[in-house]
Parts: C-alpha cells; sequence; structure tokens
C-alpha cells in the first residue's frame, strides 16, 4: 500500500475532499483529509467516513491510519 493510493481512494469515496496521506513504512500513515461533507459532523463520524472510502484494507494493508479531518473552513 501506497499513500498515492490512499489518497486516490479516500478522494474518490469522498467526491470534492482533498486528502494528503503521508507513510514510509506501507502499513502505517497519516492523513490530512478535507471535506465539505464534514461540516456539522463530529470528528468519529468524519473518521468513519473515511474509513468506509477504505474498505476491508483497514486493518489488513493498512494497519494504522491517524486521521485530521477538516471542513474547508477549518483548513484554512
Amino acid at each position: 500500500m501506497t499513500p498515492d493510493i490512499i489518497q486516490n481512494l479516500i478522494e474518490t469515496g469522498l467526491p470534492g475532499a482533498r486528502a494528503r496521506v503521508v507513510g514510509d513504512d506501507g502499513v502505517h500513515f497519516e492523513a490530512t483529509v478535507v471535506s465539505e461533507a464534514f461540516r456539522g459532523k463530529l470528528p468519529l463520524a468524519r473518521h468513519r467516513m473515511v474509513y468506509a472510502t477504505l474498505g476491508e484494507r483497514m486493518g489488513g494493508e493498512i494497519h494504522a491510519l491517524a486521521l485530521r479531518t477538516l471542513t474547508p473552513e477549518e483548513a484554512a
């Protein structure tokens, strides 16, 4: 698994989202995701939305994913 693949999965699964993903070892990653879809949602709900874009890869190919989820205003 690579950061680019994860970024593509997130941005495809959350249309309009922008994701920045880093990770050096192929199983542990950090992502910052900015999406209008996060507006009005608590952090746990936002994280679940991102995890849903990755499906079964979470806990398998992706051992750990630290998330920072923001609306466009929060990111500004």
